[in-house]
């Protein structure tokens, strides 16, 4: 690589990222930075508008450009967003309001004419870090920007804030949308001299603020407005003896991507609806079109730049003053800003630390007596492993992590059920008996040194889940503090489906060419993508590079439109937003000053995340705590309420929820060997709710394996991945266990280590355990990175690693008297099945929690189910009713005198769908009824005493009635429903007299229709009634004949059982009809596409089932020709 070689000497010291500043920036800082080492610099700021969202980029590319021997130096900075005063900003708003509210009751239109508006709008402020105190200056001032009054729309920093936190910071005045050229803009009728004076008291307050660390920032473009402003500065910078400084206020990393960058700023305000008047539809047809560059540019570019937008404007200047300006950015960076990396300590809160301990004596403290609780502190094996432990964590430094997990583990256990375990943490000790894990891991045979080697510099990282995390992470957060406490930000980016729809959007290419397009390529492109990875099974999702590469349709159609291509290449993925992450906080002492904390939907959140492809917390000092939510923790709580109920308590605290597991299912008490549990559920194939076992081939695996102990419950999870399942792992596996495959052993420590897997390889800690047993020397934290070590190719560091270990392997099989063939062939089935295994600890745990579900299935079964029906979402509502029908159980409609909350129990072998189902009907009205039923009559429930109406309004008495939840208060008064329905809520009632003229009045309008009954049915409680619809005969004929319903399509049988719901005409190309049917079974809504229909002959019956052979294809779902012949409808 060639780098520029610059005459000037230039630092960029205002510049934007996509991280920071999307669809506004482009390009994450490592972009910027190496294209300016590139291009001759030595240095480059990061300065994204009122955030440092990218400076945990900035931080990690800084490293690997140190690494790679590039001498170039991060500046961290931000542009905040500044007031000069929030609380007088606020007061003006108010006014301002007031006026408004007075000039409307008058009938007066308030005409805004000039700029000079009453409430002032934001301005730009460049600050740049000279050092660490300035680096958390600068974060307290970001923090704060977005709490309390300082936000509005935007985070924002005043003079006051400036004043408390301006130690160590540089400021400058900053670009167009600055403080100084505000004046500029809301005074065009003033002159030069005019503008000086309104800007010199401005001046003085930031020197009185920032003193010699204040500059004078020039910009070079072509708006007549900018040198306007110049000319003032430079005025200023010499009366004041402030240093000049020349700025590029990059936004894009390379030249050429400045079209790209114009696009990205279009489709964020297409994403908003909305767009700016300044904004034009039309695409620039060149830069100049723009009128400034904003890449990071050079000394000499830079110089280059004034001498051409100087020109076009028709301003000159002192061309030595703007050298000087522009050499001055250099001194700034290596002279006045310290060279310095941002302090990484880590910060864990002092609070879980008791007052008068070290971190390590309150960790040892609580270990040894949780060890008691649990009764193991006389024996020798649970001691020798809780003191290894304990010195492993506390050499590595993490007494305080464990310290904090327990916090919040016991924080948890205050209100809701927590999981037995998840992860590579069920491996400790110490968290079993600090109970943040429930599984005992000598009893299970689980490694610590799979959690937490004595060797490695990593984290540990404990996921712990629950049943409500949202409730518990707002919990700490009130009782922590939100400086405490603060969750997770996830950065949601530009993806390829959704960027060539805009694109396309944007540039008017029709929709019915892009749709078949975006809607192939990722299914034409996985099976090769699969292919390349050698994966035979399972789900795979290609990636982007893949997608382009393998997918056809999108070839085609980029050769097309080759500009589409360059912006995808270009934009895909750009930041497009911000969310939270599922389970991510971040837990510390006063973190805003620590970290530049944003908010987002009005949460308070961390600016940089962690997860699967970024680590950028952890490396700056904050470690990621997951608290994950899981539905069958939600399911165990509600069945266990449901069955205290039914034993007599008749409303169960927490407590009682908690006693009830803690005595019954805590995986210390359960009976794991319980042969019911295993025939009813895991032989027999009962899999409402159970855990893990929501998946069709999971359960056609697991009734094929046959489980008896908790320890095949999880190989038969861990094999079922798309890795195991292409490599045939389970075939071979049911083979081995059935007696059907001889195993053969080559050593009895093989045995001993795989027998419970017959002879397989399916946990990671296996290879640990069989390397460390069988081998020469080998520690168990070898053993345990040697399976990291087997699935990495090449001939570096970590193939000299594994080579030794492989020898020492050799070794010790030899001295154990076990042939080198044997030996050879065991180290080869390490290596394949490496890629395979799966950690034990984690399986073990998740099994438990399957155990735990198809227990209470079993032994509980109408307060599982009951708690089953209320867990699953609405879109799988159908499909879990159907199960719960499947099962033996009836399912009772809504009813007011029987329905609650939840789906509840009205026998053993009913259950009652919700009020809370019942659309448009609110917690109050819902209040209402539970608190004054039962109810004897229709009168009684209109004109009850002590009900508040208000709450139980006409809107509320009319989705009852179409829902049929007062159904059973309809008497011989009433025609039918539909009677019934005008004379309550149509026409509401407010006294009994005028409910006795309703019943008269309305008389002849009788029931509803049929159709009329399903659609309320349907729109008001999600629930199709396939009762009224499917006679009992005909769907006894359909299960006869094994004909399954169209979303349990059978590709061999072609025929299935579906009702139609909506019929959508359309034409082809050639103008021959077609129609595309909406229809509905328990599984969901299917469309099917109807070829060669004759409008004149061919009908369909509305809400009445149909039985047809039916085509499917990948490319078109399902379709059906001459549906006279091939759809029947079943009377």
């Amino acid at each position: 690589m060639n780098r520029a070689e610059p005459k000037l000497k230039f630092v960029g010291l205002h510049a934007h990222s996509c991280a920071g500043s999307p669809f506004d920036a482009m390009g994450y800082p490592a972009e910027h930075m190496d294209f300016a080492y590139e291009n001759g610099m030595d240095a480059l700021a990061l300065t994204d508008h009122g955030n440092m969202n990218g400076f945990s980029w900035q931080v990690e590319h800084a490293k690997k450009m140190k690494k790679a021997g590039k001498d170039f130096k991060p500046i961290f900075g931000c542009e905040a967003y500044y007031i000069p005063s929030v609380e007088q900003w606020w007061e003006d708003y108010d006014k301002s309001k007031q006026q408004k509210k007075e000039a409307k009751a008058k009938g007066v239109v308030m005409e805004d004419s000039d700029r000079n508006r009453k409430v002032v709008p934001n301005s730009h402020f460049l600050l740049l870090a000279k050092n660490q105190t300035g680096l958390n200056n600068l974060f307290k001032l970001v923090s704060d920007s977005y709490t309390g009054k300082s936000f509005f729309r935007k985070p924002r920093i005043d003079l006051e804030a400036l004043r408390k936190h301006s130690e160590g910071l540089v400021a400058t005045t900053t670009c167009i949308s600055g403080p100084f050229a505000k004046v500029v803009w809301q005074n065009p009728e003033l002159n030069h001299f005019e503008l000086l004076n309104i800007m010199r008291p401005m001046v003085e307050q930031f020197l009185d603020i920032f003193g010699e660390d204040y500059f004078a920032e020039l910009q070079w473009n072509n708006i007549p407005e900018q040198h306007k402003l110049n000319k003032c500065i430079i005025d200023l910078a010499q009366e004041y003896n402030i240093k000049l400084i020349s700025t590029v206020d990059s936004h894009y990393a390379r030249p050429d991507l400045w079209r790209d960058r114009e696009l990205y700023k279009r489709l964020g305000w297409l994403g908003m609806s909305r767009k700016p008047d300044w904004l034009s539809d039309e695409m620039p047809e060149n830069v100049d079109e723009i009128g400034y560059e904003l890449y990071p540019k050079n000394g000499d570019q830079v110089f280059d730049s004034y001498l051409k937008y100087s020109k076009e404007c028709g301003f000159s200047y002192d061309p030595e003053i703007i050298k000087e300006s522009i050499e001055n950015t250099h001194w700034i960076a290596h002279e006045v800003i310290e060279d310095f990396m941002p302090d990484a300590t880590v910060r864990l809160p002092d609070f879980v630390v008791p007052e008068g301990k070290t971190d390590d004596q309150a960790l040892t403290e609580l270990c040894f007596e949780g060890l008691k609780e649990k009764g193991f502190d006389k024996n020798r094996e649970y001691i020798d492993r809780l003191e290894r432990e304990i010195k492993v964590i506390s050499a590595r430094g993490f007494s305080k992590y464990f310290l904090t997990m327990k916090a919040v583990s016991d924080r948890a256990q205050e209100e809701q059920l927590c999981g037995p375990g998840r992860g590579s943490a069920a491996g400790s000790l110490v968290a079993y008996v600090l109970d943040i894990t429930q599984i005992d891991p000598i009893k299970w045979g689980l490694l610590f040194s799979r959690f937490l080697r004595e060797d490695a510099t990593d984290y540990p990282d404990i996921d712990f889940d629950v049943s409500d995390p949202m409730t518990l992470k707002n919990a700490m957060i009130d009782e922590w503090g939100d400086n405490v406490v603060v969750p997770i930000s996830n950065w949601n980016t530009l993806q390829l489906r959704s960027l060539i729809k805009d694109i396309a959007k944007f540039y008017d290419i029709p929709f019915n060419e892009v749709n078949p397009v975006t809607g192939a390529m990722i299914r034409e492109a996985t099976p090769q993508a699969k292919k390349k990875h050698g994966i035979k099974s399972g789900v795979y999702t290609p990636t982007f590079e893949e997608v382009m590469e393998f997918s056809e349709s999108l070839q085609k159609f980029l050769t097309k439109y080759p500009h589409v291509k360059t912006h995808v290449e270009a934009l895909y993925g750009e930041v497009r937003s911000c969310s939270r992450h599922a389970g991510g906080v971040v837990i510390g002492e006063d973190l805003d000053k620590y970290m530049p904390l944003i908010n987002s939907g009005g949460v308070r959140q961390t600016p940089w995340s962690e997860g699967q492809n970024v680590r950028h917390l952890e490396p700056l000092g904050f470690i990621k705590f997951d608290i994950l939510g899981l539905a069958s923790l939600r399911m165990m709580e509600e069945c266990i309420r449901s069955i205290l109920i039914k034993q007599g308590t008749e409303e169960p605290t927490f407590e009682d929820v908690q006693a009830f597991y803690n005595k019954h299912l805590h995986p210390d008490v359960i009976d794991l060997k319980d042969r019911k549990v295993f025939d009813n559920v895991f032989h027999k194939g009962n899999w409402a709710g159970i855990f893990q076992f929501t998946e069709k081939g999971a359960q056609t695996f697991c009734v094929k394996a046959k489980p008896n102990s908790i320890v095949d419950i999880s190989a038969i999870t861990s094999i079922f991945r798309p890795g195991p399942l292409g490599a045939n792992v389970d075939q071979m596996y049911v083979d081995a266990k059935e007696g059907l495959k001889h195993v053969e052993y080559v050593h009895p420590i093989h045995k001993e280590i795989t027998k419970e897997t017959h002879g397989f390889l399916i946990f990671q800690e296996q290879i640990a355990l069989l390397a460390h047993k069988l081998g020469k020397d080998i520690s168990l934290d070898e053993g345990n990175k040697l399976r990291k070590l087997l699935t990495k190719k090449g001939t570096g560091k970590g193939h000299e690693e594994k080579e030794k270990i492989y020898k020492k392997f050799i070794r010790g099989c030899a001295e154990k008297n076990i042939p080198n063939g044997d030996a050879e062939g065991l180290w080869r089935t390490f290596e394949y099945f490496s890629g395979y295994g799966f950690n034990k600890s984690h399986a073990v745990s998740y099994s438990m929690l399957s155990y735990q579900c198809a227990y209470l299935s079993n032994y509980f079964p109408v307060e599982w189910m009951a708690a089953f029906l209320d867990k699953e979402p609405e879109t799988r509502k159908e499909k879990a009713v159907s199960i719960a029908k499947g099962a033996g159980f009836k399912v009772h409609p809504v009813d007011i005198n029987y329905s609650g909350r939840t789906w509840g129990i009205l026998n053993e072998d009913t259950l009652v769908q919700p009020l809370s189902a019942i659309k448009g009907l609110g917690d109050k009205a819902i209040d209402q009824i539970l608190e004054h039923r039962p109810f004897n009559t229709i009168d009684d429930f209109l004109f009850h005493e002590e009900i508040v109406y208000s709450k139980l309004n006409k809107k509320a008495l009319d989705v009852l009635c179409r829902s049929g939840a007062l159904d059973s208060l309809i008497d011989d008064r009433f025609t039918g429903a539909k009677h019934f329905w005008s004379s309550v809520a149509v026409d509401r009632p407010r006294k009994h007299e005028k409910f006795i003229e309703n019943i008269e009045k309305y008389e002849e309008e009788g029931d509803f229709t049929e159709f009329e009954k399903i659609e309320y049915l349907v729109g008001l409680t999600g629930m199709y009634p396939f009762y009224h619809v499917l006679k009992d005969s005909v769907a006894e004929k359909l299960s006869e004949y094994c004909i399954p319903a169209l979303s349990e399509f059978d590709k061999d049988l072609q025929v299935a059982w579906f009702v139609p719901r909506e019929k959508i005409e359309k034409k082809t190309k050639n103008g021959k009809t077609y129609w595309i049917l909406r229809c509905i079974d328990p599984g969901g809504i299917t469309s099917i596409k109807c070829w060669g229909v004759r409008p004149d002959k061919d009908k369909i019956q509305f809400n009445k089932p149909y039985m047809a052979k039916l085509d499917y294809s990948e490319d078109w779902g399902f379709s059906s020709r001459a549906i006279g012949k091939t759809f029947k409808l079943l009377a």
